[in-house]
């Protein structure tokens, strides 16, 4: 894809009779939204874009500006794929569901989104589960904006929150509110931003911790040493101590890289696969 960098590029796609909402759908119209989501990207000539659910196709002139050098849009609806097809400039439109694709093909990927609400949680989980992309930037409904960036020790903090963490820096950029969209949610958005951490899990210790995550917050009221008591051992109290924590401390106090501690010092071949 070779293009001069500047000004947004036209993209031509049909407009949609009526949302669905079976798909979530929520289309950003707001250009000035659309080009702040995109700057966040930081998108240069030598890059490879994938975007999530481009839609009508609003963030799409905004990347093409950039000049990438491959730029794919994972979209499910056939039709806006089919809208999106008839444009020349240079993107490629893949009709799929992003929940099936493999994220471990995404080496070095700038990937960015406008996720739908039902789907945004798992998604950037399998993300970040891939664990091989460059930098991520998504919109997202702002309650989740904010379980992702949280903080151990609160409320909010969860499961997904360390899990992200311990692959990514999360950022939380700007909230955006109902009015730039189309219908309008009932709900205020955020845009987040996932920048890789270099010494993130590999796939193997992903899969581990996300074991552990999910078998601790599913009990997360409960202390640490009755929610692993099958598992207890003298490593698991000495890894809780070099962290300021002890036995009777609660899932919720362990931040990211307490857990992958924790790892180190028990066996979970046996723990479920789902998480809370």
């Amino acid at each position: 894809m070779s293009r001069e960098t500047g000004g947004p590029v036209p993209v031509k796609t049909a407009p949609l009779a009526r949302p669905r909402r079976g798909l979530g759908q929520n289309f950003l119209v707001d250009r000035n939204i659309s080009a702040k989501i995109v700057a966040a990207l930081a998108v240069s000539p030598a890059d490879t874009v994938i975007e999530i659910g481009p839609g009508r196709g609003a963030l799409c002139p905004f990347v093409l500006a950039a000049a990438p050098r491959r730029y794919l849009c994972l979209e499910l609806d056939r039709d806006l794929v089919r809208s999106l097809a008839k444009d020349p400039s240079g993107l490629i439109p893949v009709n799929i569901d992003a929940l099936r694709f493999d994220w471990e093909r995404a080496a070095g990927a700038l990937i960015l989104g406008n996720l739908p609400y039902n789907v945004a949680s798992p998604l950037i989980w399998d993300i970040c589960a891939g664990g091989r992309f460059s930098r991520a930037v998504f919109m997202v409904q702002r309650e989740v904006a904010g379980r992702i960036a949280a903080p151990a020790g609160g409320k909010v903090y969860g499961a997904l929150s360390a899990f992200v963490q311990a692959h990514a820096t999360a950022e939380c950029l700007f909230t955006v509110g109902p009015n730039v969209f189309r219908p309008r949610p009932k709900v205020d958005s955020a845009v987040i931003r996932l920048t890789p951490r270099p010494d993130r899990p590999r796939a193997a210790e992903g899969r581990l911790l996300s074991r552990l995550l999910a078998v601790c917050f599913q009990q997360r009221r409960k202390q640490l040493q009755k929610i692993l008591r099958p598992y207890w051992n003298d490593g698991l109290s000495a890894a809780l101590a070099s962290l300021g924590l002890n036995e009777r401390s609660r899932p919720e106090e362990v931040g990211p890289e307490g857990f992958r501690l924790l790892l180190k010092n028990i066996s979970i071949a046996d723990f479920p696969l789902t998480f809370a």
